[in-house]
């Protein structure tokens, strides 16, 4: 893995309020977003939930709707304080709140997060291979927490056309010793990259990241590469 000399990173314009049932690639395409092969379209997962119609009704006067909907999107809570839970989501993502959402969602919805984010980003690229005949990857961003670290950054819960790590281990660093753990998640990298040039309130859904080494281009998918498996989890 060898660092590109330079990124360029850009906001795509244009695409506007996605509803349910919405054609996120075609809202894409007529955003003109001038893809190049070897590019990685970084997508928030937002549209993605609300075009998969991964809305559910919440009532805002009723303090214990948002928990219930937590509760039936969680497999396994690990910590509870007031209204915050950290839980674990049958994608094997831990986040808080099962990753359910009342931002950038109008008035008496929630967003879930959608149902197989790696499968949402392969038919994105797929998409937009045929109507735009270009080679990209994409990834499906988020925003989490991070554990002992306060603030928040987007991250990767799902990729295609891209390989969410690369695996330095047995390479030599710049004095010639072998590295024994290195794995760096790149798709984690280009999320929140991307994301320092989308915002939070913005309006602004998606950006490319134009320069990536090729070679981290191929087939790779967030949940089984990325989420670590419980054997190899120190904390359960």
């Amino acid at each position: 893995m060898s660092p590109s000399p330079r990124l360029e990173i850009f906001a795509v314009d244009g695409i506007g309020e996605v509803r349910p049932g919405d054609d996120l690639v075609g809202l894409l395409v007529d955003a003109k977003p001038k893809l190049k092969d070897g590019d990685v379209l970084v997508v928030t997962q937002k549209v993605v939930s609300k075009a998969e119609a991964q809305l559910v009704p919440i009532d805002p006067g009723d303090p214990q709707s948002k928990a219930r909907i937590v509760d039936g999107e969680s497999v396994r809570v690990l910590r509870r304080r007031g209204e915050m839970v950290i839980s674990e989501t049958r994608h094997g993502f831990v986040c808080a709140n099962a990753g359910v959402d009342l931002s950038n969602v109008t008035a008496g919805w929630a967003a879930l997060l959608p149902e197989d984010p790696d499968r949402s980003a392969r038919r994105l690229r797929d998409g937009l291979r045929g109507r735009m005949s270009v080679d990209v990857a994409v990834i499906i961003s988020d925003t989490f927490g991070r554990p002992w670290r306060r603030g928040l950054t987007d991250v990767a819960i799902g990729c295609a056309g891209i390989k969410p790590i690369v695996d330095l281990r047995g390479t030599a660093d710049a004095n010639g010793y072998e590295l024994q753990v290195t794995e760096v998640c790149v798709v984690d990298e280009l999320a929140s990259a991307a994301e320092m040039v989308m915002g939070k309130a913005t309006g602004l859904c998606a950006a490319v990241v134009r320069g990536v080494d090729p070679t981290w281009l191929g087939r790779g998918e967030v949940v089984t590469e990325v989420v670590r498996p419980a054997a190899e989890d120190l904390f359960r």
